[in-house]
C-alpha cells in the first residue's frame, strides 16, 4: 500500500527561480542578481533612468575579457551614463567578485518604472493617541497598551479623513 506523501508549503522564490534563470539567461545574464539588484549595485539616481537589457560574453578564444552590458537609457541620461560607465563597471564587476563586465553598449529608449514602497504614514498627534489609550482597559504590558493606542489614533485619523 502507497502511503500519502506530505506536502510542505515552499517558499514561491524556489517555485519560479528555475524559471525565470532560464529567461534571464537567454538574454545572457547568468544570474538574476544583476536584474533584480540593479538599483544596489548602480545606485537609486541611475537605477530610476537605466535598466541592463543583456549581457553579451566575449568569444572562447579570449577568455580573460569581460563581457559587454547593454543598458537601456532615458534620453538625455545617455550622456551622463557615458561619462560614468567607468564607475559602473567598477560597480558591477565589485558585486560580483570578478570581472565580468568590460564595456558598456548605451542604448536609448523608454525604461520600466519600478515601483517605489509607499511613505510611512504621518505619526498621529500625542492628544489622539491619549485620547484611544484612556479608552484602553488594563494592560499588563505598558509598551503593547501604547503600541495599540498608537495603531487606533492612526486608525481613528484615517476614517476622520475618509
Amino acid at each position: 500500500m502507497n502511503k500519502p506523501r506530505k506536502a510542505f508549503a515552499r517558499p514561491l522564490a524556489d517555485l519560479v527561480g528555475g524559471t525565470l534563470q532560464s529567461v534571464f539567461a537567454r538574454q545572457g545574464f547568468a544570474a538574476v542578481d544583476i536584474i533584480s539588484h540593479w538599483e544596489d549595485i548602480v545606485g537609486p539616481e541611475l537605477a530610476d533612468r537605466t535598466e541592463p537589457l543583456r549581457l553579451v560574453w566575449p568569444r572562447r578564444d579570449d577568455p580573460d575579457s569581460g563581457g559587454t552590458l547593454t543598458v537601456r537609457v532615458e534620453g538625455a541620461y545617455a550622456i551622463e551614463l557615458q561619462h560614468l560607465a567607468p564607475v559602473v563597471i567598477e560597480r558591477v564587476n565589485r558585486y560580483f567578485g570578478w570581472r565580468c563586465v568590460a564595456r558598456i553598449a548605451i542604448r536609448q529608449g523608454p525604461v520600466t518604472r519600478r515601483a517605489r514602497p509607499s511613505a510611512l504614514p504621518p505619526e498621529p498627534p500625542a492628544e489622539a493617541v491619549a485620547a484611544v489609550e484612556r479608552n484602553l482597559g488594563a494592560f499588563e504590558d505598558q509598551g503593547l497598551k501604547a503600541a495599540l493606542a498608537r495603531l487606533g489614533a492612526m486608525v481613528r485619523s484615517r476614517v476622520t479623513r475618509a
